[in-house]
């Protein structure tokens, strides 16, 4: 079976966008698990599925490349409607897309990707955690180490933490430790921070089954909530990322909105 694809970006955080409106893929989940391999496949952190949608322009289904279905992704979605412009499937400014997390709405700002991220989930058990109420800094201890986290859902699960230096901050020991933590019963997105200035925090991101990427929209989303409810960060920030920058904002109807391009890097065709 030939599938044809393209391979895109958002500030490194790369994906992979497959249109089965018109032809399923079969065993899907271990299709993209094989196609995620950056040696034996195509590599990236998600494959997109372009599907048609019954309550919106289209449906956005987000595998990451263990194969695993996750919620949303920021930096996907901006790909994603980037996709649908450059080949005029809608001539909208404004889509409405399907997701597990629900309708999101981005829109064309120029040469970039505005991204309704909708209203913050701040309640312990829907984001989800086995904990009850806003969680902000929480002690959670790691081995020797205890964190103060606070939690964000996105659409999906995120735990931000506030370190003093990102750079030199050990991701890969930390980041799934925490990330399969049975305070996450669906496990979650580790975002460590550090804050700059009021407008300016940099951030390293362990994502939930796809290891350490190089930026992650919701994660940059769920960071500036967090910095901006314990009083670190105003309402509109910047957010320095492995990959580049996206601008973020909380908005007066309490939506969070992401800012950011979206880059097309090739098409191919390959056989399963």
């Amino acid at each position: 079976m030939k599938i044809p694809f393209t391979k895109m970006h958002g500030l490194g955080n790369d994906f992979i966008v497959l249109d089965t409106r018109k032809k399923d893929i079969p065993s899907i989940s271990k299709a993209v698990k094989k196609l995620g391999d950056r040696r034996f496949g195509i590599g990236f952190d998600q494959a997109l599925i372009l599907k048609d949608s019954k309550e919106a322009d289209f449906r956005m289904d987000i595998y990451n490349n263990d194969g695993g279905r996750v919620e949303m992704c920021g930096n996907g979605i901006r790909c994603f409607a980037s996709y649908i412009w450059k080949r005029r499937l809608s001539r909208k400014s404004i889509l409405n897309i399907e997701t597990l997390a629900g309708i999101i709405r981005p829109a064309r700002e120029g040469a970039l990707v505005r991204v309704d991220m909708g209203e913050p989930i701040l309640e312990g058990k829907l984001i989800p955690t086995t904990l009850e109420g806003n969680i902000v800094d929480y002690p959670l201890v790691i081995e020797d180490r205890q964190f103060d986290i606070t939690c964000v859902s996105m659409g999906n699960p995120h735990c931000v933490i506030f370190v003093d230096d990102v750079d030199n901050f050990p991701v890969e020991k930390y980041g799934p430790k925490i990330e399969t933590h049975s305070l996450f019963p669906k496990r979650t997105n580790v975002e460590f921070i550090q804050v700059l200035n009021r407008k300016k925090l940099k951030m390293r991101v362990w994502e939930r089954g796809a290891g350490e990427t190089l930026a992650c929209g919701t994660g940059a989303t769920a960071a500036a909530i967090a910095a901006n409810i314990k009083g670190l960060g105003d309402k509109k920030v910047s957010i320095i990322l492995k990959g580049g920058i996206l601008k973020i904002e909380r908005a007066g109807d309490s939506h969070a909105y992401m800012t950011g391009p979206a880059e097309e890097v090739f098409t191919g065709i390959v056989e399963l």
